[in-house]
C-alpha cells in the first residue's frame, strides 16, 4: 500500500502508487496545482560547467567569495586559539 500525506488533515492516509510518487499541492479552490517555482537546475548547471578558471566554490560571484573568506578566516583563528591554548596547557605550573 502507498501513503502520502493529506493536504487537508496534514496526516499519512493510503493512495494510489500515481499519486504518492507524484506529489501535488492541492489550493484552497480543492484544484490541483503543480510544484509552483520553477526549475533553476538547468541554468545552474550552465553556471558551474563553464570553464572560465574559476573554482566551483567562488562561481556564484561575490556572497560566495565573503563566505570562503570567512570560512578560512574562522577556520585560522581556531587553529591559532587551540594552539595557543596547548602552549599554555603545556606551561608547568609555578609552585605556591
Amino acid at each position: 500500500m502507498y501513503y502520502r500525506v493529506s493536504g487537508v488533515t496534514g496526516r499519512l492516509t493510503g493512495s494510489t502508487a500515481a499519486s504518492a510518487y507524484c506529489p501535488q499541492v492541492v489550493s484552497e479552490s480543492g484544484a490541483v496545482v503543480e510544484y509552483m517555482g520553477s526549475n533553476k537546475v538547468p541554468e545552474l548547471q550552465k553556471l558551474f560547467q563553464k570553464v572560465d578558471g574559476v573554482p566551483i566554490h567562488l562561481k556564484r560571484g561575490v556572497i560566495d567569495r565573503l563566505l570562503y573568506r570567512t570560512t578560512m578566516g574562522l577556520t585560522i583563528g581556531g587553529t591559532l586559539y587551540c594552539l595557543m591554548a596547548l602552549y599554555i596547557a603545556a606551561q608547568p605550573r609555578k609552585p605556591q
